[in-house]
């Protein structure tokens, strides 16, 4: 089974034991050392890259500027391709513990929006090195197509951690689940990108908050209204009295609001 299958397992089956992984010093550490192993060949590779040419960089290259041996870069990459993206393993493994840690009570679109924070965070903790290996990917296709792969990886684990909190993998919800992961990774993607033209300048979360808002407005309206996991508590008036508004339990949000003030806003019966 691979990383991502075992990934993939994880968040289907979320929630169902609250046994923490394995802790201790020395994982820790061998994690750590293995981070940081993974960045000077990639910070090699890409100084390489930069400097020479992608096709005219050899892996014995990359290996002599980082100070190891070539079976040593072969240990943390399989190809030179891969030492471009050092960071998306561990992150993919930060947004699969993100969402099987996810409070119940939580909507499942929210929790999304934040597991792509992360992918998002790890691009805004660089951003110098975000910059320089996106003008390069632009510039070789071979980057590019691996660059579609390792998002789709994201997108596959939202959809399936989606699936496994909508009500049925059948029908609409199955559709909703593949459609609302595809839209927050697309809207990560834009907000990247536009953050990667300016050269890494600006408030690029920000942007991404607005972008869900967007989407939320435009895709989730109803879907937000029948999926909540908290029902809408009973309002009091000034009066102290108890105010029941009733709606369908598919109505739209817009339409669920306009009963409640409706209900608010009646006129006096006495």
């Amino acid at each position: 089974m691979t990383t991502e299958e075992q990934l993939l397992e994880q968040v289907a089956g979320a929630g169902a034991s609250g046994a923490e992984g394995p802790a201790g010093g020395p994982a820790r550490r061998a994690t750590a050392q293995r981070q940081l192993m993974r960045q000077e060949l990639a910070s090699a590779a890409m100084e390489l890259f930069a400097g020479q040419g992608y096709e005219e960089t050899t892996v014995d290259q990359i290996a002599a500027a980082a100070g190891v041996a070539r079976r040593t870069f072969f240990r943390y990459f399989r190809s030179k391709e891969e030492a471009i993206f050092p960071d998306h393993d561990d992150t993919l493994v930060r947004v699969a513990d993100l969402l099987a840690s996810a409070e119940p009570a939580e909507h499942p679109l929210d929790v999304v929006c934040r597991g792509i924070k992360e992918v998002l965070r790890m691009y805004a903790a660089t951003p110098s090195v975000s910059v320089a290996r996106y003008r390069l990917i632009r510039q070789v296709p071979t980057l590019r197509e691996r660059e579609i792969a390792v998002v789709a990886r994201y997108e596959r684990l939202f959809t399936r951690y989606l699936l496994g909190r909508f009500d049925t993998d059948q029908g609409d919800d199955a559709m909703l689940a593949e459609v609302s992961a595809a839209a927050v990774v697309a809207a990560h993607n834009h907000v990247l990108r536009r953050w990667l033209r300016a050269g890494g300048r600006g408030e690029v979360e920000t942007q991404l908050d607005h972008a869900f808002e967007a989407i939320r407005r435009t895709f989730w309206g109803d879907l937000t209204t029948k999926r909540s996991a908290l029902p809408l508590a009973p309002s009091a008036s000034s009066s102290g009295e108890i105010v029941i508004a009733v709606t369908r339990t598919d109505a739209p949000l817009d339409e669920v609001m306009a009963s409640i003030r409706t209900a608010l806003t009646r006129p006096d019966e006495s």
